[in-house]
């Protein structure tokens, strides 16, 4: 197995002292917002063999497994992450399959470059993904029930926000959602501007189920995002508590460190608090609007110790072992391509001793064995 040396991305929502304090280094004063394992072209991990593109190209079927190579292609079909949410991040959407392939296909025939500031499809692929808490984690994530958020929107007394309620008492529940989301987005601006700083005013005053939305709109003043994540589900993980995000569903993370793992994609559609490009009529392709419960998941335990997280998707499998000292060691041999992450205590994965915030690479076959006492995260496929 290889050890990883991973890229941390300095993105300015990143907390600057929590992946330094898992690392147990000295904080720079400078965000780290992601540490990224993987085989993703824009950031790949390294190994004493060259980075995990490099490995994998030069014998994919040995490295992930033929199972893996006939099911996803010769690439490393997920990207394991540790997030670090110190700022709420853009309100969010990922399209399904069938979405990113047509759009990304269509904005190629159009000739969009592809690091154009306007391109929506920066690949062909979907990014369902999933976060695992390390610490208490706030999140937003899918549509409250609309009767819900018109009484947290009324709750406010903005005069200005009465036309939502009002529209979101209407049925049924997903035209409402899809009517006042679209009025929301395509506001004159200014006058948006203003009815969000006396919405963050009255959430200051009032607290309660309304103080995430005045922090929301302390770091984005004036943003129409600030009144669309009102009409989501707040979600506040306890350590080892995930949420799954599928096609569709908008979200986003306002803060805490969490283990995240996605389908190799960059497809984002943004929905507001953000300074990016919002492309409103293709976001509102994707969206799907449907109320529900967000579905907090806790890990299944399986007989050898695994706690796994149940996701419907294919292209990546998360699960974790907790190894209470003197335990026996684990044999965790896959015919699939392994990511171990460290995340507590001291592991022997193999040769390796990996300690908060290490990793290794686990070739398809290749002999796995941990042990030792802490938590270590394994991301692989199901193939």
């Amino acid at each position: 197995m290889d050890r990883l040396d991973n890229t941390i991305r300095p993105y300015a929502w990143g907390s600057p002292t929590a992946i330094p304090g898992l690392l147990g280094v000295e904080p720079t004063g400078e965000p780290q917002a992601e540490m990224w394992m993987g085989a993703h072209p824009g950031a790949p991990s390294r190994t004493d063999r060259g980075t995990l593109v490099e490995v994998i190209e030069t014998d994919p079927r040995k490295e992930l497994g033929t199972a893996a190579v006939d099911r996803f292609g010769p690439r490393l079909p997920f990207l394991l992450k540790i997030l670090a949410a110190g700022a709420p991040l853009s309100l969010q959407v990922h399209p399904d399959l069938a979405q990113a392939r047509a759009g990304y296909d269509d904005e190629e025939r159009r000739g969009i470059p592809v690091d154009a500031p306007h391109r929506n499809y920066k690949d062909a692929n979907h990014k369902p993904e999933l976060i695992c808490a390390l610490t208490e984690f706030d999140g937003l994530c899918g549509f409250r029930a609309p009767a819900q958020a018109a009484d947290l929107l009324d709750g406010l007394g903005v005069d200005s926000l009465k036309p939502y309620v009002d529209l979101l008492h209407a049925h049924p529940e997903d035209a409402a959602l899809r009517e006042v989301l679209t009025a929301i987005l395509t506001a004159d601006p200014a006058e948006m501007a203003h009815t969000v700083a006396a919405a963050a005013a009255a959430c200051d005053r009032l607290g309660g189920d309304y103080a995430p939305y005045a922090g929301i709109a302390h770091h984005y003043p004036g943003d129409p995002g600030v009144i669309a994540a009102m009409l989501l589900n707040h979600v506040r993980l306890q350590p080892g508590e995930a949420l799954f995000l599928g096609a569709g569903i908008p979200h986003a993370y306002l803060s805490g460190l969490g283990v995240e793992i996605m389908a190799n994609s960059d497809n984002v559609l943004r929905c507001g608090l953000t300074p990016k490009h919002v492309d409103v009529p293709e976001l509102l392709r994707v969206v799907r609007f449907e109320p529900g419960d967000p579905g907090v998941l806790r890990p299944e335990a399986a007989p050898d110790g695994e706690e796994v997280y149940d996701t419907p998707i294919d292209e990546f499998r998360l699960s974790r072992y907790v190894l209470p000292e003197g335990t026996a060691p684990h044999d965790l041999t896959l015919p699939t391509p392994q990511i171990l992450l460290c995340t507590a205590g001291s592991v022997h994965a193999g040769d390796h001793t990996l300690t908060p915030g290490h990793s290794v690479f686990v070739p398809a076959g290749e002999k796995a064995e941990v042990s030792g006492a802490g938590t270590v995260f394994r991301a692989t496929v199901v193939a």
